[in-house]
């Protein structure tokens, strides 16, 4: 009996593991798709990555473009773009990037995803600071 109870915990433990592992591999995937829109230059397929409010802030493909490239070079162009550490709460993820900007800077990218109602992540935010600085 209580081999079967732990059977049964460990396959709850596991399954949420799992569950985590997909969710945080669909951010990843959602945060390296835009990022590869930036690279070609991709106003649309970048934009459409983005969750509603931010969508709201900036309402056209070419406006949410233009503030990327302003207050987000490194994010908009960058030698190397390596995913850190994640975690999960609920239907948000936060992902952090370590980014190297086109002039050999570090820095440190967190951004936060929220799950939408027809399961897909949209990115919701982006923090940026140079590597070393405090949160």
């Amino acid at each position: 009996m209580r081999i079967a109870a732990l059977l049964v915990a460990l396959s709850a433990i596991f399954s949420s593991v799992s569950a985590f592992a997909d969710d945080v591999t669909a951010a990843q995937g959602v945060i390296r798709a835009q990022e590869q829109a930036f690279v070609r230059d991709d106003a649309s397929a970048a934009y459409s990555y983005a969750a509603p409010a931010i969508k709201e802030i900036f309402p056209a493909p070419d406006i949410f473009m233009s503030m990327v490239q302003n207050g987000y070079a490194p994010v908009y162009r960058h030698k190397s773009f390596e995913f850190g550490e994640s975690k999960s709460e609920g239907s948000w993820i936060s992902q952090r990037v370590h980014i190297v900007d086109a002039n050999g800077e570090a820095w440190e990218a967190l951004y936060t995803l929220e799950q939408q109602p027809d399961g897909s992540y949209k990115i919701t935010g982006c923090t940026l600071l140079k590597a070393g600085q405090a949160v």
